[in-house]
């Protein structure tokens, strides 16, 4: 049995868990505070939730962890609940996307971990300590491997993005069409900023996920909502404009669509990590903040003249079956977890490393 945890901030956690999950040959278990998602293979545990106190006492004990708030009875029932999947005699393996504390916890039941790694500066404490106690660390992009320390690296697999759209064969695109992904990381620029871009670039049809109708908008920007299945969407566009965040770039990778990538602010600056990356290697036009109005019809034109196809090799579209082999391997009853992986790594050819 494999116990995997899912974060419930965003929607990428649980999309990219559910698309592993389903390609598992071992059962496994769910661990979050969101819902079972539609066509989780296994058992889903709902957890309470450690973040509803209102005043939360020492959160970071003393800045060895990242959240783990004195006297909060959220997050006592939320251990609790975890540490009876763990103490579950058929719990081979926990799988971490993501939280330091889960990860030490599950080490501290004698349960091996594999973390799904993040981009950006992981070289706090918490994070640290998450990272050397791992047995694996798969890392959901090419190979990149720049400011990783040794013994992280003998131990990591480079996936390479992957979505749940992985393997589908995108239709024509309408040439007019720009399509806004967000998703549910929020987005940190104004409705302001968004009407302007559409009013900037009339000969467009601006379609905009995650947000309801606006009355203030012009004729040629649309809301769609919240969109479950935004693969529609992503067939329509022309050109994707998005964030860094590691799931919209998968599901835009997946579509092979043109991007105009807009870095968001995060902990720990894996977005702009991220971003920088993928200016270097020239799969999208990048913008290290929302561009003004008129800056929008180069930037749309900038990201059409490099094309899609380059996100091959950001994304392959095996990365879910290939973490499923990793984790299955490493929930046999005698896993060799003391060396590095064996099933290889895809690399971005000719595209340089990042800082990690």
């Amino acid at each position: 049995m494999i116990a995997y945890y899912v974060h419930h901030q965003g929607s990428g956690h649980v999309h990219r868990a559910a698309a592993i999950a389903r390609a598992l040959d071992t059962p496994v278990i769910g661990l979050s505070s969101r819902p079972m998602p539609a066509g989780w293979p296994g058992e889903w545990v709902v957890l309470p939730r450690d973040d509803a106190g209102t005043e939360p006492v020492d959160a970071t004990a003393g800045g060895t962890l990242h959240w783990a708030p004195l006297h909060d009875t959220g997050l006592r029932d939320r251990t609790a609940a975890i540490g009876a999947v763990l103490a579950r005699d058929d719990v081979r393996l926990l799988v971490a996307d993501v939280s330091v504390e889960v990860c030490l916890l599950a080490r501290l039941h004698g349960v091996p971990v594999a973390i799904l790694a993040q981009p950006g500066d992981r070289t706090d404490r918490p994070h640290r300590l998450a990272y050397d106690l791992a047995a694996r660390l798969l890392a959901p992009w090419p190979d990149e491997r720049v400011g990783w320390p040794a013994h992280w690296l003998a131990k990591t697999v480079q996936l390479g993005a992957l979505s749940r759209f992985d393997g589908r064969t995108p239709a024509e695109p309408d040439p007019r069409r720009v399509l806004v992904l967000w998703g549910g990381g929020g987005l940190d620029v104004t409705d302001a900023r968004v009407r302007a871009a559409a009013a900037a670039t009339p000969d467009r049809v601006w379609e905009l996920a995650g947000s309801a109708p606006d009355p203030a908008d012009p004729p040629n920007l649309h809301r769609l909502g919240w969109v479950e299945d935004v693969w529609p969407a992503l067939e329509r566009a022309a050109v994707v404009v998005t964030h860094a965040g590691q799931n919209a770039l998968a599901e835009v990778a997946a579509a092979r669509r043109p991007a105009v990538v807009v870095p968001q602010d995060r902990p720990h600056h894996e977005q702009r990590a991220t971003a920088q990356v993928l200016d270097r290697a020239g799969l999208a036009a990048v913008a290290p903040t929302w561009p003004e109005g008129a800056e929008w019809p180069a930037l749309l034109a900038r990201a059409e003249r490099l094309g899609g196809a380059g996100w091959a090799g950001w994304s392959a579209g095996d990365g879910a079956r290939r973490a499923a082999a990793e984790l299955d391997a490493l929930a046999q009853p005698e896993p060799d977890l003391l060396v590095g992986p064996g099933h290889g790594s895809p690399a971005l050819a000719g595209h340089g490393g990042a800082s990690r």
